[in-house]
């Protein structure tokens, strides 16, 4: 029996911003979902939270072998294949963020938040860098399966501070960690079983930063077993609220799951990249460049236009050789 799950999302730009930030990436085919809250003035955002998925599925997609083997590139955690891949590919895209933004006036200062699940086999691996945040399903509530690197977070885990208080208190938005605002990244990891049933959600502090988790659960426990109304529901539980920010959900369903040897990862942060590391970082995104969609469009179109090249001479030359035919016939 082999892995079997569905995904459940909606991204929306809310009732105040003019564009949407967000991006919610959702990668069946590698078992991967994923949430992104880009931040930057003039679109970067948009380009901050697009690029994190890119860089993502071009690794799963391409390039999961290759960069597992690269010594360059190897930590000490013993992580499932996937959960590896997808730590990885969490640090290409950070650094695909920032050299982007250095080589882009326009684009200076861009970054985005990511919080993402890779699923293999019968486990589930969790990375994630800012406030964006995932929660596991229980009896209709959600269990946080991740801490915000925000401001307002740290305070509240070093100080005794009501959420009353946190909430009044200035600079509550402000994250800590996002990707692309620096030139290495730390990374949140975590994995564990999981099995038939089993329901995770991801979202965006659309959400999040405007409902605590029991108002969540609230609506979550209404919508019973049905993961598009969860879905439908909390991002109109956001816009009432003002819509003040974009709003990106995503809920996994698994269905059916493959025995592994695999075992839980307790909750671990990797450390920033070494001069090396980075590096082997720049090397290979150079390569996954080339399997960007945009490359492989041109590469489709050159082919195309080098197709229709080829006939057009045939043609020609098949116009000529039947004027010489019928010049010599007539003679």
């Amino acid at each position: 029996m082999s892995l079997k799950f569905r995904t459940f999302g909606k991204t929306d730009v809310g009732l105040v911003r003019s564009g949407n930030e967000d991006y919610l990436h959702i990668d069946e085919k590698n078992g991967v979902v994923g949430v992104c809250d880009g931040m930057g003035g003039h679109q970067a955002g948009e380009v901050a939270s697009m690029s994190a998925s890119q860089t993502l599925q071009g690794i799963f997609d391409h390039f999961q072998k290759e960069i597992r083997d690269d010594p360059r590139l190897g930590f000490q955690q013993n992580v499932p294949i996937s959960g590896d891949i997808l730590l990885r590919a969490v640090r290409l895209a950070n650094r695909e963020i920032y050299n982007r933004a250095a080589l882009d006036p326009a684009l200076s200062g861009m970054g985005t938040t990511i919080v993402a699940l890779s699923l293999e086999k019968d486990i589930v691996s969790v990375a994630h860098v800012g406030d964006s945040r995932a929660y596991k399903i229980v009896d209709g509530r959600v269990e946080a399966l991740t801490e915000d690197h925000s401001w307002i977070a740290e305070i509240q885990r070093s100080q005794t501070v009501t959420s009353d208080e946190a909430a009044s208190m200035v600079g509550k938005n402000v994250i800590t960690r996002a990707l692309g605002v620096r030139d290495t990244v730390e990374v949140d990891f975590r994995a564990f079983k999981i099995k038939p049933g089993d329901r995770f959600m991801l979202c965006s502090d659309g959400l999040c930063g405007f409902a605590d988790d029991d108002e969540i659960s609230e609506v979550v426990y209404k919508c019973g077993d049905d993961n598009q109304q969860v879905v439908d529901n909390l991002v109109q539980m956001a816009n009432d609220r003002g819509g003040a920010d974009n709003v990106t959900i995503a809920v996994v369903e698994v269905d059916e799951v493959e025995e592994s040897a695999y075992w839980d990862v307790e909750v671990f942060t990797l450390p920033a990249e070494t001069s090396v590391e980075l590096q082997a970082e720049d090397d290979w995104l150079e390569k996954i460049r080339t399997h960007s969609p945009e490359k492989e469009d041109e590469a489709a179109e050159d082919k195309d236009s080098g197709g229709r090249s080829s006939l057009i001479w045939i043609f020609v030359i098949f116009v000529i050789v039947a004027i010489v035919v019928i010049y010599y016939s007539t003679k």
